[in-house]
């Protein structure tokens, strides 16, 4: 019972060393294109500038030229950034994998090593949590306690929550647009319409607005490059321009309600766990489900409350119940008998002890309820009173 099974909690983990990771891959390919892109630019530019230098002024060569140097100098400059960006998630990353290593070092769940590494554990998935939350002050709170900055993704949540906001709050594309600029082909790897979803939105706006003129221009601009995939939706939004905001026409009038933002910033911010290989649901909930998994009885599902265990955390329908739903049941095969009243498990030396309606409860919890009303138990389902010596002990077979 004490072994621990590596290979299992490595492959939960793989979001946590994957992150860091496609972060320093992007990364790279966008300093590989800066670079590409700025110094074609300059290459252009100089070899322009030797083609015309017999008939330019010296003065006017010159402040050509240092022009190119300036645009050389701000290359250097941003690439400098992007090394320290990626030296930042090398680092990251050996510290990640160094963390996950460890796991080959124990033997035994016992072990003090493996109970400090499982709470550092359950701090990083709580941060991540709060994280995906938006509260960011206690992630904070517990990564600045624990030392645990580098175990925190906290860059790439803090994209998602103002981009989100942005979506949300102020009804503008503009962030995510910009975002998807600069991943267009991981978007169009995994087939993703985030950024028509987007530009279809901005074009409903401008409708919205009363500016048509500008949203045909739009449309011509930004939505006809996606009529091999998208031309159905695109006809249906160019009738937009015939309908009022206002309108009660179900397409219409789903196309212009004002909770297609919140859709919008749901959407981004799946596709960019997609992208970036993170589990749409918090690991927390990731972890606390494999275990209500172990615990799920047919009794858990009953509308009957009265057949809910109270130290069963999937029969807490309110809290911790509500992650076990869609989960399968357990299986088996050996089954136990739990007191209803106390929890605890009937066996030899507390055994099951039928009441005359039917129902069953452990010896212990008979006897106290008896000491404390005078010989007497009253059942917990029924309300009906009976004496403790009508209790017949059951035998398990």
């Amino acid at each position: 019972m004490d072994k621990i099974n590596v290979d299992y909690m490595l492959a939960i983990e793989e979001p946590f060393m994957k992150v860091p990771l496609e972060q320093l891959k992007r990364e790279a390919r966008q300093s590989q294109k800066l670079a590409e892109r700025e110094t074609q630019l300059v290459t252009s530019g100089l070899a322009d500038l030797i083609k015309k230098q017999s008939s330019l002024p010296a003065e006017e060569y010159t402040c050509m030229l240092d022009g190119l140097i300036d645009k050389l100098k701000v290359l250097k400059r941003k690439l400098e950034e992007s090394k320290q960006e990626e030296t930042l998630l090398i680092h990251r990353s050996k510290q990640r994998a160094a963390d996950l290593n460890e796991l080959n070092d124990f033997t035994s769940a016992t072990q003090s090593g493996f109970q400090r590494w499982c709470r550092t554990r359950l701090e990083r998935v709580l941060i991540d949590y709060m994280l995906r939350n938006g509260n960011v002050d206690t992630a904070k709170q517990i990564m600045e306690k624990s030392n645990l900055e580098h175990f925190a993704d906290s860059s790439l949540f803090a994209l998602v929550m103002s981009t989100e906001r942005e979506l949300r709050e102020q009804h503008s594309c503009r962030g995510a647009l910009h975002w998807c600029a600069e991943n267009r082909s991981a978007l169009r790897k995994i087939q993703s319409s985030l950024e028509f979803e987007l530009r279809l939105q901005e074009f409903i706006e401008m409708i919205r607005g009363k500016k048509n003129p500008e949203a045909i221009a739009y449309a011509k601009k930004h939505l006809t490059t996606w009529s091999d995939t998208q031309l159905p939706r695109i006809q249906r939004a160019m009738t937009l321009l015939a309908f009022s905001p206002t309108t009660t026409c179900p397409p219409y009038k789903h196309m212009f309600d004002v909770a297609r933002w919140d859709g919008l910033a749901h959407e981004f911010r799946m596709v960019i766990f997609q992208l970036y290989n993170l589990p749409s649901q918090p690991l927390l909930h990731l972890l606390l489900q494999t275990g209500l998994s172990a615990l799920k009885t047919p009794a858990c599902q009953s509308d009957d409350t009265s057949e809910h265990n109270r130290n069963c955390p999937v029969c807490q329908t309110d809290t911790l119940g509500k992650l076990a739903q869609g989960l399968p049941l357990s299986h088996h095969s050996n089954s136990n008998l739990v007191c209803r009243i106390t929890g605890e498990k009937m066996n030899e030396d507390n055994p099951p002890m039928r009441l005359p309606n039917g129902y069953v409860y452990s010896l212990s919890s008979l006897t106290d309820m008896a000491h404390k009303l005078g010989g007497m138990v009253k059942c917990p389902r029924s309300g009906e009173v009976y004496s403790l010596k009508d209790a017949k002990k059951l035998f398990i077979s």
